[in-house]
């Protein structure tokens, strides 16, 4: 006989009726794994700014903005007035690769006109972009760590250093593959980085808070460095002043990489020895270390400047290092003596090119100049330093006797020269005026500039191109009679440190009719070059300019309590 069902016996058969089916075996298999574990870890939240509530332009309580089609204050017949959508598009972060974007616009053609809205899928095309906004701390604002007596030591440990970590754990997707332990270290020196040595770094002394040395400044790599600093001497204890010895700069080899066992010696270039009244020779032979000593109350062999120089590859390793050095004498009168140090780096196979400047250009520097062959980048010219060049004037005045004679433009200096031409009847028009032109614009003129002062051959984005001009008249003999050259330059950058950019570069070649001469008769032409600097940058607007203004009507209880 059947025992009798209980009410709750019921309920647990209704529930196993609408519980769903177990997944079969195939079922679960047909779900790859590896899309299972990216669902999992790499899931993306939900945004948390949804974009289609989003309204940047609402800016009246309870009210319609002119021309603001995301405001819901706003009606269709709002709409049918508007004239455009002041903002088309509304977003959320600029930074994610793939987000939701609000497009607005307005379909003149309907009548009455009236607003479209889409919401749309919008790609971020920059390379760096975020993928997944996975790190939660990032979404709120978090309280920091208060030093107290029982955590100081741990807080001084972890962030007390020069750099430190501060990505959390969760940050790595795969947390079975554990980093090696010299996952972080650089294998290369990179910019700025202090030149290692096997006991600490390479020394470029520079004065601090006085003029006084302090030796524990560090010389970064590729970072050109010429300090001068005052350093106090006694001719009694010179041999026993580090600073003044050889050795102090020579004794600790170079690492070729950061953390490395492979050492470069630094070697003695050169040695040039100086008098005390300020005579210097440059000695044969630098093979011998000469090491300060008192001789007839005078501190000879003391070391006056040193000058490093240093050679990498491209990958950013040392592969040698040299100094020179000023050796001079130290006469017992002397409290502290004047040392110059100076440094510079040169990648191997290259020819070292002198800057006027880093970035923008110095005053007083030779303006750059090059060529670009076809298919290739900018070949500098083959001048001394790479400069644009105008005619040098000479004490004879003859332009024939000048011809080869250059002069550096220097940036931000006008500068005129010329020669004169004594002209006869013999002379014929065309070898005459290639002359001319030879010595207006010597044997090769340059066709590119450098825009800023450490523009490198390989960035041809970085050149500006010399626009030349001719002006002529007509006539059957025209020579060229002058070359102006005017530089437009512009301030770049920030105002508190503007740097000098060349943006435009215009070569004018003049030329004059030259008229057949009776025999026997002469005739002088003056030949002239000039350079002129114009500067043309837009001049700084006041700082409340800067903030725009908003022409609305503010709603009647804005101020509400206050009158």
């Amino acid at each position: 006989m059947a025992a009798a069902l209980g009410p709750g016996a019921f309920f647990v058969l209704i529930l196993l009726l609408l519980s769903p089916p177990p997944l079969r075996a195939e079922e679960l298999a047909a779900e790859p794994a590896d899309t299972r574990d990216a669902a999992r870890v790499r899931s993306a939240p939900a945004p948390v700014t949804d974009v289609a509530r989003l309204c940047v332009c609402d800016l009246l309580v309870a009210q319609c903005d002119v021309n603001c089609c995301c405001d819901p204050d706003c009606s269709p017949e709002d709409f049918s007035l508007f004239t455009t959508c002041s903002v088309p598009v509304v977003t959320g972060d600029s930074h994610l690769c793939s987000q939701k974007a609000a497009v607005y616009s307005l379909d003149v053609e309907a009548n009455p006109p009236e607003r479209i809205f889409k919401l749309i899928d919008q790609v971020n095309p920059s390379i760096f972009c975020i993928h997944a906004t996975n790190y939660k701390q990032a979404l709120y604002l978090k309280s920091p760590e208060i030093p107290t007596p029982e955590n100081f030591d741990q807080l001084l440990e972890k962030y007390g250093g020069s750099s430190f970590r501060a990505e959390p754990d969760s940050w790595d997707l795969d947390t079975d593959v554990q980093n090696p332990p010299e996952a972080n270290e650089t294998s290369r020196y990179e910019y700025g980085l202090p030149v290692q040595t096997e006991d600490a770094f390479l020394r470029l002394p520079s004065p601090v808070v006085s003029s006084w040395c302090s030796d524990a400044n560090p010389a970064g790599f590729l970072v050109n460095q010429a300090t001068k600093c005052i350093r106090s001497v006694s001719v009694e204890k010179c041999d026993s002043i580090q600073a003044l010895s050889m050795l102090f700069y020579i004794n600790s080899s170079i690492l070729a990489v950061p953390k490395s066992s492979q050492m470069v010696n630094i070697t003695v270039q050169s040695i040039v020895v100086q008098s005390v009244n300020g005579m210097r020779t440059l000695l044969s032979s630098s093979d011998v270390l000469r090491l300060p000593m008192v001789l007839d109350e005078l501190c000879i062999n003391a070391v006056l400047g040193v000058n490093y120089h240093i050679t990498h590859t491209d990958t950013g390793e040392i592969i040698e290092a040299a100094a020179a050095f000023v050796l001079g004498a130290i006469s017992k009168e002397a409290i502290s003596i004047e040392q110059s140090f100076e440094i510079s780096f040169t990648q191997e196979n290259t020819q070292p090119v002198p800057l006027s400047g880093n970035p923008g250009y110095v005053v007083g520097l030779p303006v750059r100049a090059g060529f670009q062959p076809p298919g290739s980048g900018i070949i500098q010219s083959s001048n001394k330093h790479s400069q644009l060049t105008i005619l040098q004037s000479t004490s004879t005045q003859d332009c024939l006797a000048a011809q080869g004679a250059r002069a550096p433009v220097l940036f931000g200096y006008n500068m005129i020269s010329g020669c004169k031409l004594r002209i006869t009847a013999a002379m014929e028009c065309q070898p005459l005026a290639q002359t001319l032109l030879d010595v207006l614009k010597g044997q090769s003129f340059p066709e590119f500039v450098a825009s800023f002062g450490n523009s490198q051959a390989q960035d041809v984005l970085d050149w500006v191109p010399i626009t030349q001009l001719h002006i002529s008249e007509q006539s059957p003999c025209q020579i060229p009679v002058s070359l102006g050259i005017e530089v437009k330059w512009t301030k770049y950058g920030s105002l508190v440190n503007p740097q000098a950019r060349i943006v435009n570069v215009t070569a004018t070649i003049t030329t004059s009719t030259l008229k057949q001469l009776p025999s026997g008769r002469e005739r002088i032409i003056p030949v002239t070059s000039s350079v002129v600097f114009t500067d043309i940058s837009s001049p700084a607007e006041p700082s409340y300019k800067a903030w725009p203004t908003i022409d609305i009507k503010l709603p009647f209880d804005f101020f509400y309590p206050f009158v």
